[in-house]
């Protein structure tokens, strides 16, 4: 253990994979975000602390029986000459289901709390937002694991990296949240990553990988082209603000 201490590649694997355990769990963020949007206020950093916490724990369990996950790569039948393995029904799963949630949120926040169906209201309790993350972190925590298997062999520094990069984005999950919650547009935003995402992880399931790279890219640029424009209209709003001042 002391050798791993001193160790100075073991401290960079593990400063390594802990980025990239934050950045693979950003998408996991806005989801969770999105989704304690519609709690009472009072609910809203349990509900944070308790999906990132389902996440870790998903994260590690899924660690410490790798050797199970591996076998998930294992074909189980073929259709049109493709073999189907358990990762690709599990990301196709969660695909659909991430495309689903993120196109009824979209519906919602459209039309309106009069117009809010059955999918969408059940996520409006705390018990039903709490089941939902735990049913997408299956899906992000696969993308993590496999990515810190590929990082280390050494497991203590992959449990390390995952706690550090979940009390990372647990300190982040609120400034985040607030921040979708008070811009609609940038919730909007959020909800068509929530899309990409999911059709990415169908895609992926499906054997046509897109790499992740060009998806935070694209997601990047969107969110520059955005603080961009809620600061061109809090510029253009700050002299309507003034004209009432001094006509009251």
């Amino acid at each position: 253990m002391i050798e791993l201490l001193t160790d100075p590649a073991i401290w960079l694997a593990f400063l390594t994979l802990s980025l990239l355990e934050i950045v693979l769990g950003i998408d996991n963020i806005i989801f969770i975000s999105i989704l304690v949007g519609r709690l009472p206020p009072e609910q809203r950093q349990k509900a944070r602390v308790l999906g990132l916490g389902l996440a870790m724990f998903m994260r590690i369990a899924l660690l410490l029986s790798i050797a199970w996950v591996m076998t998930l790569e294992r074909p189980l039948f073929d259709v049109l000459d493709k073999g189907f393995s358990g990762r690709d029904l599990i990301l196709i799963g969660g695909g659909l289901f991430l495309i689903a949630k993120s196109v009824f949120e979209i519906h919602d926040s459209l039309e309106g709390e009069a117009h809010e169906i059955g999918f969408a209201a059940a996520a409006s309790s705390f018990g039903g937002v709490i089941a939902q993350i735990a049913i997408i972190d299956i899906v992000f925590s696969l993308d993590s694991v496999i990515t810190a298997v590929g990082m280390t062999d050494e497991v203590p520094v992959m449990v390390a990296a995952i706690v550090a990069a979940v009390l990372v984005m647990m300190l982040m999950a609120k400034p985040i949240s607030d921040f979708v919650d008070s811009h609609p547009t940038i919730k909007m935003l959020a909800l068509s990553f929530l899309v990409l995402i999911g059709t990415a992880l169908v895609a992926d399931g499906l054997g046509f990988h897109i790499p992740k790279g060009y998806i935070y890219f694209a997601m990047a640029f969107s969110i520059l082209v955005e603080i961009l424009n809620l600061r061109v209209r809090k510029a253009r709003a700050a002299p309507v603000k003034l004209r009432k001042a001094i006509g009251d």
